[in-house]
């Protein structure tokens, strides 16, 4: 083929343009991903990104967020800092984050009382809270702490043998209360004997289940409380009231007798027939988004009749098959036709009225104090249940969506069989085929 300088020419400026647009391409690549930026996270468990839940919660955050991380010239320390905030400013731009070395600003760090190299002051409309553990899920709980408008105080009945919020022991209330706590609550225990008055910042009262009779008084007051606007969790257990009584009549709730019993438990394996188990939920905002069984071991029926200027519901019920047995729970159990009383039974409702200019009283009456206990807060729902009943009570509605993250499994597992077949393709067959194919290259080659 003949080539002439013209064509020399023409394959020149080909090249030359060819050249520029291509450098142009990259600067132009280069100039988009300063202004833009995509990620993607291909883990199954989506552990390099933020959960639903945090970014949830950013969204409702209104307002610049201050981080301040006290943190050394540990290159390998400021990198996961920077790295996990930087997740929470992809989806709230508004996030700022400044690196101080304490070295260098000794009493501003004494004043603030850091301790840990690497500790977050984070700041949100004139609060703060400082954080020494680095992790998705103690950040986002922070940032629920700080969105909390004022504190929120709950008030836990005591001195009639009631579950103790704080207490280790099965039938207490410690996993739960620790919990509550690290969402920003106040827990405050209270006998009304001692202290005759309920304070007027409580945010929820609760009756986690007395095993004593409470004196007039001490109803009386309780009364006045709910007369007065005040929200309450009622968790009651069956038997005998103990001197509530005067109180469910208030309410409406009149307690059926007996114990719910639950045989469609035997299918999932369970020999304890108390052991009723909620799977459907009407809606309301306690049970948004709320698709997990929930247990309640030794739960009674509650029949309710909403007092006039009352709203409200049942938001657990019992299975079709169960019923309240009003015999000895002990042998062989069966529905007594005319003594016991037939299901589906309530087992908790919820209710509320307008109180003026003040905004809305709110009521919550569980059949069953053991789901939130130290035995049995980790079955099912019941951790999420007792959270978002506390939330909605606390009018903090917009938490109720925000679960707790569960850890991602990290670990892969085979069978004998698969580890097999790998090793054997790694270290046989592999490089068998690629002695195999250079064979046959040099052999046709020689050819």
């Amino acid at each position: 083929m003949f080539v002439s300088g013209k064509t020399r020419r023409a394959t020149r400026i080909q090249n030359a343009l060819f050249l520029i647009l291509f450098l142009a391409l990259v600067g132009m690549l280069a100039w988009l991903s300063t202004r833009y930026t995509f990620t993607a996270d291909w883990t199954a468990s989506g552990r390099n990104t933020l959960s639903a839940a945090s970014s949830g919660l950013l969204e409702q955050l209104d307002g610049p967020v201050n981080i301040t991380a006290f943190a050394t010239k540990d290159e390998s320390v400021r990198h996961a800092i920077r790295d996990l905030l930087a997740r929470y400013q992809r989806h709230k731009r508004d996030i700022t984050l400044e690196f101080v070395n304490p070295d260098l600003q000794p009493v501003r760090v004494r004043e603030l009382g850091i301790r840990v190299n690497g500790e977050l002051l984070i700041e949100y409309q004139g609060r703060q809270e400082k954080l020494a553990s680095l992790s998705e899920q103690s950040i986002t709980n922070a940032l629920q702490r700080l969105a909390r408008s004022g504190e929120r105080w709950l008030v836990f009945l005591e001195g009639h043998g009631e579950r103790k919020p704080l207490g280790e022991a099965n039938h207490d209330l410690g996993a739960w209360g620790k919990r509550l706590e690290e969402k920003g609550f106040k827990i405050q225990s209270m006998n009304l004997v001692s202290s005759p008055a309920i304070p007027d910042n409580t945010a929820v009262l609760v009756l986690a289940g007395p095993q004593t009779d409470l004196m007039p008084g001490e109803v009386a007051l309780i009364q006045q409380f709910i007369e007065g606007g005040g929200n309450l969790l009622w968790l009651d257990d069956p038997g005998d009231p103990h001197g509530l009584q005067p109180l469910a009549n208030t309410l409406g709730v009149h307690f059926v007798s007996g114990v719910i019993v639950d045989p469609t438990t035997q299918v999932l394996g369970i020999s304890d027939p108390r052991l009723a188990i909620t799977s459907t939920y009407p809606p309301h905002p306690v049970t948004r988004n709320f698709d997990v069984i929930t247990l309640f071991p030794q739960a009674v029926g509650i029949k309710h009749e909403l007092p006039a200027g009352w709203q409200g519901q049942a938001i657990l019920v019992s299975a079709e098959r169960s019923w309240s047995e009003t015999g000895e729970l002990s042998g062989q159990i069966a529905f007594d036709e005319g003594r016991d009383i037939p299901g589906p039974l309530t087992l908790g409702v919820v209710m509320s009225r307008a109180r003026g200019d003040t905004g809305e009283q709110r009521v919550a009456v569980i059949g069953d104090g053991d789901f939130l206990s130290n035995a049995y807060l980790g079955n099912g729902g019941n951790l999420t249940l007792g959270m978002n009943l506390i939330n909605w009570l606390s009018y903090d509605d917009r938490f109720i969506d925000i679960p707790v993250k569960v850890a991602p499994d990290r670990t892969l597992s085979f069978s004998p069989l698969a580890q097999g077949l790998i090793g054997l393709g790694w270290l046989v067959l592999l490089p068998l085929g690629l002695a195999a194919t250079g064979a046959v290259i040099w052999w046709r080659r020689k050819r």
